[in-house]
């Protein structure tokens, strides 16, 4: 990783703009205590259901497809939310798709794991092509967000697959305005909507020596839509995590 002489300075604190895990096992944990860290987590944005009455009003009728793709926990959650407030109750038959196995795994949470018919890819729709592939004539019900992830759709678009986009959940931004007068040396983002937030909290936020993390393309083409230094990207080859890539700055410029 290269890193900007000018802006090397010592890291000892960094604020995840995500909400706090619910137990200790979040890598971002072992970082700060390995390399005595103050570690903060703060969700820049959060989800927000759609009303099943309002799912309805965009005649979208869950009945109508024999498959399901899911790119996110929160898409699960509100999908089986939705199923609830409509009293649907999804067909035994009814095929998932996972972008992660991780997803999939969750899924658990709703329905009898064994028993069903459950594919999954490794982290992009992309992935699930072999799978998808031999599944070409399913219909398939896509359960998003209002920002959802274009590149899915396009690629299911590009490949000639039937499927409806179904916004359930909406992003929305968060109020961290308490966060004014509090400085970090690295803050790390994960979506172009925590950057965003940033800059509906703090219109004047001026980066000065905080070194700023973004994962994925999208949250790094926001950042330099606002002129902010991008110090720490990810995924690279040499850091396929975000956790991964702090730590390897934090090596570099701790010594």
């Amino acid at each position: 990783m290269q890193v900007d002489v000018a802006r090397a300075k010592k890291v000892k604190s960094i604020l995840v703009t995500l909400p706090k895990p619910e137990n200790d096992k979040s890598p971002y944990f072992t970082l700060a205590e390995k390399y005595n860290l103050k570690l903060d987590f703060r969700g820049f944005i959060h989800v927000e259901g759609v009303p099943a009455k309002d799912v309805r009003k965009e005649k979208v009728n869950f009945a109508d497809f024999s498959a399901v793709i899911f790119t996110s926990k929160n898409a699960v959650d509100h999908f089986f939310r939705v199923c609830e407030e409509m009293r649907y109750e999804v067909s035994s038959e009814m095929k998932y798709f996972c972008i992660s196995e991780t997803i999939a795994l969750y899924l658990q949470k709703y329905i009898q794991y064994r028993k069903r018919k459950i594919f999954f890819g490794k982290q992009t729709a992309k992935d699930l092509e072999e799978v998808l592939k031999k599944h070409s004539k399913e219909k398939f019900l896509f359960p998003c967000s209002d920002v959802a992830n274009e590149e899915t759709q396009k690629w299911l678009q590009d490949n000639g697959y039937d499927f409806t986009p179904a916004v359930l959940f909406r992003t929305v931004i968060s109020d961290i305005q308490d966060l004014e007068n509090v400085f970090y040396d690295v803050i790390v983002f994960f979506s172009p909507s925590s950057v965003q937030s940033l800059y509906e909290n703090f219109p004047d936020f001026k980066q000065n020596n905080t070194r700023v993390a973004a994962f994925g393309a999208t949250t790094q083409q926001e950042l330099l839509k606002h002129d902010l230094i991008l110090d720490i990207p990810a995924p690279t080859p040499e850091a396929p995590s975000m956790t991964m890539a702090v730590e390897q700055y934090i090596k570099q410029v701790n010594k």
